[in-house]
């Protein structure tokens, strides 16, 4: 145990060191749900609408550059026992600045997406009741952030169960697409077939620049992957569990993603997609199985729900690690019972609870305008990930000898990678939809800089008697 000093300047003593509760079994299938949420549920309907087939590209495009961001996050992770989270490997490759920056961006990236995904939530529970969405998404929170308070086994199994739920629902559908495929199933909507794929305008039935506009959703479908890398200090086995789970990532992509999308297209022409409901309720209403839709629709309310469970877990430990590093207040380092970062739990939950606002006010809108700003700093994220490979392949090349996960093609990877994610952010630029987060994105950088700064002049005027930073 070591002393914290808490908001009021007293000492206490707490178990400053997180549980490694989390097994194989569970990482596992947190990385699935990490790759499976929300933005392929509910927003690619959006996306469909935007490039029509040609988003099965988009799909392959930004998955494989997101499985090279995770090579190189997995084997910095690995490099050194002691990082807990990337907001650690950006300390020691670019400085205490980066570190608080991407650190409090990545909460802030989390806060966006969790946001987006309890709205999501209250737009599902619509297809049964006629009520408010901010109601069920108030509720969740409350449900949520009492399971999360408990240990962090219980996120675990959460997750498990949750990720099994999409993976079998996912192959189902699948599964189902290729049979209605092989007998030439009719709906009142045509004859399912392959051919649907490209017979309804061709592949790019909006040109080149509804393939490049639909990049943003895309983009916030794959947020989260990289949560393997923020539950690595709670993971029992981390050497075996992270390597496997990542090197999974293009098989999960390859079916998750792409043979989801397919089997969409193949049973609905891509024109009777509507961003305004999910894709796969409406492909299993329109198979002609009610019971079925009505199951779906609770399936991908549990995605919803399990992306946010996600966004509360990742957000905790985001300001659990800031607050051991002096990047935030040092009452956010402080561990319940049970050895979860509490207070950093219950001020997440509170923050993110203004997507229950956004439902209320702005329904219509609140989904589009949190899932920007989401992808938006998750591009960052990604690249400062990036970035310090770089820096660790030209400065610590005796840890990339030795290492056992060496990240493949790097580094020219790395550099085709970041360019990627630099014309994203210039079609977002050009986008009316994207371009207001786009432009108003940067103050929040200039903010995070500003804050630091003072954080930084504060501490060297400080100095109190006795007071030993806290170690990592």
């Amino acid at each position: 145990m070591e002393n914290y000093l808490d908001l009021e300047g007293e000492f206490e003593v707490a178990p400053q060191e997180l549980k490694r509760d989390l097994e194989n079994r569970h990482v596992q299938l947190i990385a699935i749900g990490g790759t499976i949420g929300t933005g392929l549920f509910l927003g690619s309907g959006k996306a469909i609408q935007q490039a029509g087939p040609s988003i099965i590209f988009a799909y392959l495009i930004v998955g494989i550059a997101v499985f090279f961001v995770m090579r190189a996050l997995g084997e910095l992770l690995l490099s050194k026992a002691g990082y807990q989270s990337f907001t650690d490997i950006a300390e020691d490759y670019l400085g205490p600045r980066a570190a608080f920056v991407t650190g409090w961006t990545y909460w802030f990236c989390w806060i966006m997406t969790a946001m987006a995904d309890i709205i999501a939530v209250g737009v599902y529970v619509q297809y049964w009741f006629d009520i408010p969405q901010w109601v069920p998404a108030v509720i969740c929170l409350i449900i949520l952030l009492g399971l999360n308070l408990l240990t962090v086994k219980n996120f675990g199994e959460l997750e498990f169960w949750f990720a099994l739920i999409k993976v079998v629902t996912i192959l189902a559908l699948i599964a189902i697409g290729v049979i209605l495929v092989v007998i030439g199933f009719k709906t009142d909507a045509g004859t399912v077939a392959l051919s649907n794929i490209w017979t309804h305008g061709g592949v790019f039935p909006n040109g080149i620049s509804g393939f490049l506009l639909s990049f943003q959703m895309v983009v916030f479908a794959f947020v989260g992957v990289e949560l393997v890398g923020v539950s690595a200090a709670e993971t029992a086995n981390p050497e075996k569990s992270i390597p496997s789970a990542i090197n999974k990532i293009p098989l999960r992509i390859l079916f998750f993603y792409v043979g989801a999308i397919i089997a969409l297209l193949s049973i609905n022409a891509w024109t009777e997609l509507t961003p305004a409901e999910s894709p796969f309720v409406k492909t299993f209403s329109l198979v002609g199985i009610p019971i079925a839709a009505g199951i779906i629709n609770f399936v991908v309310l549990t995605s919803a729900a399990s992306a946010c469970n996600s966004g509360m877990f990742s957000t905790s430990r985001i300001l659990y690690n800031l607050s051991r590093n002096e990047q935030a207040p040092a009452h956010f380092a402080k561990l319940n019972k049970n050895h979860v970062p509490s207070n950093a739990l219950l001020i997440s939950t509170l923050v993110l609870s203004v997507g229950a606002l956004l439902s209320k006010l702005i329904p219509e809108t609140a989904f589009g305008i949190v899932t920007t700003i989401s992808a938006i700093c998750f591009i960052w994220v990604w690249g400062v990930i990036l970035i310090c490979h770089l820096r660790y392949k030209k400065t610590k090349p005796e840890l990339q000898a030795k290492s056992k996960f060496k990240a493949p093609l790097t580094p020219f990877i790395n550099y085709v990678v970041l360019a990627l994610f630099a014309a994203i952010l210039i079609i977002m630029l050009f986008a009316e939809e994207t371009r207001p987060a786009l432009l108003l994105t940067p103050l929040w950088f200039i903010l995070l800089f500003v804050l630091y700064s003072t954080n930084r002049r504060k501490r060297e005027k400080t100095n109190i008697q006795g007071f030993k930073p806290m170690e990592r």
